[in-house]
């Protein structure tokens, strides 16, 4: 990888045959099944993976994708140029950096896969009548990687400042990441431009849903974690404070572990669930001393935490591949995984 691509800029090729084009001249018939939320299609799904040099209407037609696919994408209510090379999707996540085009497409194609296999990877947290009462509800939704069967589940909040969702560079990889280890991992679609209190109240109602349909989902809720980048690490922090009954959904236990990257986040409780904290030496937006305040108050309160802080790096690095923080998220469900043991 050069050094363009590490900073997040990677250089488009000539391009390949677009979904589109392909499916121009593919004579294999697409038999859609709708089951429960989601749309499965048949195998012929897995013919069309995505490449770094795929456009980003290449996501939006895609039939894997059929239903939800804006909903992979940062932003609502905004037009995209559908023409855009997925080698420079950086430019749709003003918030971020080191954005690696590659792992992008890496977590949508195994989407691919797993909705080529029948799995369903989209399921709706709101009830048609909840989204007609309110409809900013439409713009929500959990994106699944299944794992292990009754293996515990992560639930991931990417973050973008409640403006926009970053899910295409801290949520999927992520739950591929996580995903590897056997665990179930979710990735959270919340609303954005009503601040943090609408987006957290997304993820409480995640979590109860979760619950409610843990046994058709395959997952197990005990000793479940959650996940959060900036603007998502102050939700999951927040649940883990003040649980899921503090933001409208029903009272469910705490979470056995969060995970934080980069927040300045500063609130707490008395009574905090083992904490997770890594953040770039030279971010402007979550500054290292913000995060060890944090830090440092839940350790007084009893809380463990692990903190790490990765030289050369500033906000938003997602999963740290090609930096200082390349494993991290591997270090994080290790320490998840020495609270599920100890229950």
């Amino acid at each position: 990888m050069n050094a363009l691509q590490l900073a997040g800029i990677s250089i488009c090729l000539a391009s390949t045959t677009s979904f589109a084009e392909a499916g121009e001249s593919d004579s294999q018939p697409r038999v859609r099944i709708t089951a429960g939320s989601a749309t499965h299609l048949g195998p012929v799904a897995q013919d069309y993976p995505l490449h770094t040099s795929s456009s980003i209407a290449d996501i939006l037609n895609h039939p894997a994708f059929a239903g939800f696919a804006r909903h992979i994408l940062p932003w609502d209510g905004r037009p995209y140029d559908d023409q855009m090379r997925l080698c420079n999707i950086s430019t749709l996540l003003p918030y971020h950096s080191h954005v690696v085009p590659e792992a992008v497409v890496g977590a949508l194609n195994r989407m691919i896969d797993d909705v080529s296999q029948g799995k369903t990877v989209f399921y709706e947290i709101y009830t048609e009548a909840e989204k007609r009462l309110d409809p900013s509800k439409r713009h929500t939704g959990l994106f699944f990687l299944r794992g292990k069967p009754g293996a515990p589940f992560a639930i991931i909040a990417p973050g973008g400042g409640f403006a926009y969702v970053g899910s295409i560079h801290e949520g999927f990889p992520h739950a591929v990441d996580i995903n590897k280890q056997g665990y179930n991992a979710f990735v959270l679609k919340y609303r954005t431009g009503f601040g943090g209190a609408v987006a957290t109240q997304d993820l409480a109602t995640a979590i109860s849903y979760i619950f409610d349909h843990a046994e058709a989902l395959g997952v197990g809720t005990q000793d479940y974690s959650v996940w959060g980048s900036s603007a998502g690490a102050r939700m999951v922090a927040a649940i883990g404070s003040y649980g899921t009954a503090a933001f409208g959904s029903k009272k469910l236990p705490k979470p056995s572990t969060v995970v934080m990257a980069y927040t300045g986040h500063a609130d707490y409780s008395s009574h905090e669930p083992p904490t997770f904290v890594v953040v770039g030496e030279h971010d402007g937006i979550a500054p290292p001393v913000i995060m060890e305040q944090r830090v440092a108050a839940l350790r007084k309160a009893g809380a463990p935490v692990e903190y790490h802080i990765y030289p050369d790096l500033g906000h938003g690095f997602g999963t740290g591949f090609g930096t200082s923080a390349e494993g991290w998220v591997l270090e994080a469900t290790r320490f998840w995984k020495g609270f599920i043991m100890k229950r």
